[in-house]
């Protein structure tokens, strides 16, 4: 039997990158990102019609660069692309539930809360730019990284279901984060929030305010969705250009999306029931096409039935999600007539 990972070694991971759109593309992610910045400069409330105005320019972008893959390298990438997105998009919205907890536990101003998002989206890009990295260094070394990536989705899964039937308790854990008590003992900290600024000084000393708690915090759980997102992707696509894309468009959007579905969120009670049902369901896409390198008799999953599977599983938790919400009002509808 030929040695197929020794095969999957030799051979150099194909991918659409060249340098030039490498640089062309982190050049306009970091126009974006100091757009963004500047948005933000000013602390101010946002209004549901800034965020829904920026929420439709940050997905219209990733339509528009699906066709342009469409048109200059054909369907599949574009195809991978799309459902690269859509798993992207699913994961960073249970992020932004995360950030909704992290924002309440810390009682951040609402004219600094886009700030923080920011800051939350800077940090999970360079995140996962490490991680795209490394995954790609992974698969070089064989096609047992694909049994790698799918165990750690597979135990991801376990644990995103775990904590969806025990409850949310991010507001009681906050204050026991290593990283929050290291910078308290480290650093003093004010009583108050001083705008958008990190640092102050105070009685002849540097302090930190509790904005720098948030912040690190939100980088904190940053690494936990890194872990969980960059294998779920390249469970649809092995181009680490793709894979990169999918999560610069995915995370670019979500300062404006948070206050548009900041509501619409809380609604959403089994969403993390089926963003397992999704690791899962890519984990066994992997393990079957590392199976497959081994032995070519083993099915594979499609790209287009993958698709099809995660619009599925996100349309049903949501329908189930409201039901479940509107069975839960009607008691206290009663009882109030």
């Amino acid at each position: 039997m030929p040695d197929h990972s020794a095969v999957a070694a030799a051979a150099p991971m194909s991918s659409i990158g060249t340098p030039w759109l490498w640089g062309i593309s982190i050049a306009v992610l970091l126009a974006l990102l100091v757009t963004d910045f500047l948005v933000t400069r000013r602390p101010h409330e946002v209004s549901l019609r800034e965020a829904a105005g920026w929420s439709v320019f940050y997905l219209t972008l990733p339509l528009l660069f699906a066709f342009w893959l469409w048109s200059a390298f054909g369907g599949p990438q574009a195809l991978e692309f799309a459902t690269g997105f859509v798993v992207e998009k699913s994961l960073s919205v249970d992020n932004l539930f995360v950030f909704m907890l992290l924002l309440a536990a810390f009682a951040v101003p609402v004219e600094v809360q886009q700030r923080v998002l920011l800051y939350g989206i800077v940090g999970a890009l360079v995140l996962r730019g490490i991680f795209i990295a490394a995954g790609a260094a992974l698969l070089q070394a064989g096609t047992w990284a694909f049994l790698v990536f799918g165990a750690i989705l597979f135990v991801s899964a376990i644990k995103i279901l775990h904590e969806a039937l025990r409850g949310p308790e991010l507001e009681r854990d906050v204050s026991r984060m290593r990283s929050v008590r290291l910078l308290r003992k480290l650093m003093p900290v004010t009583d108050d929030y001083r705008g958008t600024r990190l640092v102050v000084r105070e009685r002849g000393r540097r302090a930190l305010t509790p904005l720098t708690l948030v912040v690190v915090a939100v980088f904190a759980t940053d690494v936990v969705f890194a872990v969980d997102s960059v294998p779920a992707v390249y469970g649809i696509t092995e181009d680490p250009y793709l894979v990169f894309t999918t999560n610069a468009f995915a995370l670019l959007g979500l300062r404006a999306l948070y206050f548009v579905l900041h509501t619409a969120l809380a609604k959403l009670v089994h969403l993390n029931h089926g963003l397992a049902i999704i690791l899962a369901f890519i984990g066994v896409k992997l393990v079957l096409h590392w199976a497959h390198e081994v032995w070519p008799g083993v099915p594979t999953i499609p790209t287009p039935v993958s698709l099809l599977v995660i619009v599925l599983i996100l349309a049903t938790v949501t329908v189930t999600s409201l039901r479940s919400r509107n069975r839960s009002e009607e008691p206290a509808t009663r009882s109030r007539s």
